[in-house]
């Protein structure tokens, strides 16, 4: 039954999202292991949606796969156009940890990418935009 399913909190994870030092054009994308133990097993899926001048618009839904994600490790997902702004920018998550399945959805949601709404991002001390 649904009821016996243990549901546990994803924490100590996080996606974030960067300017790109070399095209001003593009944001990279990270997914940050902010755990002092290794992720096994991350499936992630990248892909956008909504609506840009009364169109509804979906991107291509890609996905990625890492067998292993270091203690406190950052890998970089994906990068992203920011012609892609106006966008919801969604990023689920699925990983082993400690012998258990975990699963998490991120989005950026339209206007996100704006400085106001920068911080430092830890592991790559860069600032950017994070969702935990």
């Amino acid at each position: 039954m649904k009821k016996d399913i243990p549901i546990k909190k994803v924490t100590d994870i996080a996606v974030a999202a960067l300017p790109s030092e070399e095209d001003p054009d593009f944001w990279e994308v990270f997914l940050l292991n902010l755990k002092n133990d290794e992720i096994k097993n991350v499936l992630i899926s990248s892909r956008g949606y909504g609506e840009i001048d009364g169109e509804k618009v979906k991107t291509t839904q890609l996905r990625y796969f890492y067998e292993l994600i270091g203690p406190e490790m950052a890998v970089k997902i994906e990068p992203l156009d920011s012609k892609l702004f106006k966008l919801a920018n969604e990023y689920w998550i699925s990983f082993q940890y400690d012998n258990f399945m975990y699963d998490k959805k991120y989005v950026f949601v339209r206007g996100s990418f704006m400085e106001v709404n920068f911080t430092q991002i830890p592991i790559v001390e860069r600032k950017g935009i994070m969702i935990k």
